[in-house]
């Protein structure tokens, strides 16, 4: 007589082999760029705080990104780190928190931008394996951006490179590139018309776009964001 496996153990079989996933967890001052070399996008209206992970080893990519008050007015500036990379080994269903590494909440901001110190924690006070590294991936603001005639920097591709990349990041330093100053470009002799230019896809005139969304709502005021939503939603 052949066994037979009963329901019981069916379940327990099944149960055994399921596949689990643990949740990565970040406060409202950071945000994600891209995990395991894959973009992630955010916005103004959707920070996204949580994102789950298997079982293994993950490379992800954050950036401190907060309003703060103003040290000479009543306006909030925004403050951007560079992106930096959490590597992380993941070996149950667990919770993981990011935390500043002196407490609940960036004590002072400019400071901290500058080479952000993070803790990851487990909701279970258990051990966690994870590597922070700094890197030099940055955002020019619109303003720089606008008065230099420099290009924007694509954080969310170049994050997707690091995080998906097999080697650490520190092994692989970048030089500078010279740019020249506003005087200077000034000065360089004009383009000729006929010259060929690659075409702007409709992709970057959207990035572009956003960019100048973002930079004008991080200054307007109260009132003038309200007018501002409600006007979007008419448009929807």
């Amino acid at each position: 007589m052949k066994p037979r496996l009963t329901i019981t153990a069916l379940l327990t079989l099944c149960g055994s082999s399921a596949v689990f996933a643990a949740d990565f967890n970040i406060p409202m001052a950071f945000e994600y760029i891209a995990v395991d070399g894959q973009e992630i996008k955010t916005s103004l209206f959707n920070h996204k705080s949580e994102i789950e992970l298997d079982k293994g080893t993950h490379k992800i990519a954050i950036r401190y990104n907060d309003l703060v008050e103003d040290d000479f007015s009543d306006s909030e500036t925004n403050i951007k780190s560079n992106a930096f990379v959490v590597t992380i080994d993941v070996d149950g269903d667990y919770s993981y928190q990011l935390k500043p590494a002196d407490g609940e909440f960036v004590k002072n901001p400019k400071s901290f931008a500058k080479a952000p110190q993070v803790v990851i924690t487990r909701e279970d006070k258990g051990n966690v394996s994870y590597q922070v590294t700094q890197t030099n991936i940055g955002e020019e603001s619109f303003v720089s951006r606008f008065f230099s005639g420099n290009d924007a920097t694509d954080l969310d591709a170049e994050a997707a490179v690091v995080t998906g990349a097999a080697v650490a990041v520190a092994s692989t330093p970048s030089a500078p590139v010279s740019k020249p100053s506003p005087a200077a470009a000034a000065t360089l002799p004009a383009v000729s018309a006929t010259s060929t230019t690659a075409p702007v896809t409709s992709s970057d005139d959207a990035a572009k776009a956003e960019q100048m969304l973002q930079y004008w709502w991080l200054h307007a005021d109260e009132q003038t964001r309200k007018e501002f939503m409600s006007w979007a939603i008419k448009q929807l």
